[in-house]
């Protein structure tokens, strides 16, 4: 299991560990303050009931810092999300994930679910233009219940 400890924007730490037992959407974009960015992280927060109801827990990780990441929050109105700040050691949670792109300073554009035991079980990088399709991250999780 991959574990790490991030700040969100509200400066407290969340560690992947603490959700053991639930499903956790490890949604890395880019940069704070880009448009597909916002829309890729006001859909995790207009979907958290959903994913709520399917025991997952959805996060966004880029490199900004808390107060960056504190103001983007404020200008979306995501107040129920976590925003993770993967600032120190710059892009530290990317790169565990193979997803840091060294010469951009930035993470890839990702998905990633981690199983109720913390194990990786899905994992899809995107064009840094393409919008993450939420529906095929449900249509994932809903086919793991299956099993």
């Amino acid at each position: 299991m991959k574990d790490f400890v991030l700040k969100d924007q509200k400066d407290q730490e969340v560690r992947l560990s603490d959700f053991q037992g639930k499903r956790v959407l490890l949604s890395f974009h880019p940069l704070a303050w880009t448009s597909i960015c916002a829309e890729q992280m006001k859909s995790l927060e207009d979907n958290r009931e959903r994913f709520a109801s399917l025991n997952t827990v959805a996060l966004g990780l880029s490199v900004d810092s808390v107060p960056c990441k504190k103001a983007w929050a404020e200008s979306l109105g995501i107040s129920n999300t976590s925003l993770l700040c993967d600032f120190w050691p710059h892009g530290g949670v990317a790169a565990l994930f193979g997803i840091f792109r060294e010469a951009n300073g930035f993470s890839e554009r990702a998905n990633i679910l981690v199983d109720e035991k913390g194990q990786e079980v899905f994992r899809k990088i995107y064009p840094i233009r393409e919008l993450p399709d939420i529906e095929e991250i449900f249509s994932v999780i809903k086919g793991m219940q299956a099993v």
